[in-house]
């Protein structure tokens, strides 16, 4: 079994506390390998705290905290990059 990182994200303000997480442990808790996606309905049932408050806490941070606003931020700048560059070749 591979070894699993810690991640750590550095805060971007004065006074805030880094955020650490283990990559890859919400899909070992909920019973998944790691190639694969979470199902809507595991997600679900995640976030309801059916799998337990660790689960359900770990799912709120990747799902709908720090996690997902980062992956919404990141999509929307390549978005932004892709329009660019189009105007730029017509």
């Amino acid at each position: 079994m591979a070894k699993h990182k810690k991640v750590v994200i550095k805060p971007k303000k004065r006074g805030q506390k880094p955020i650490v997480f283990e990559r890859g442990k919400l899909k070992r808790m909920l019973g998944l390998r790691e190639d694969e996606k979470i199902p809507e309905d595991k997600k679900r049932a995640a976030l309801a705290g059916k799998f337990g408050p660790k689960v359900k806490k770990m799912a709120v941070f990747a799902f709908s905290g720090a996690l997902a606003q980062g992956r919404k931020t990141a999509a929307k700048n390549r978005k932004k990059k892709t329009s660019r560059t189009r105007k730029k070749r017509k």
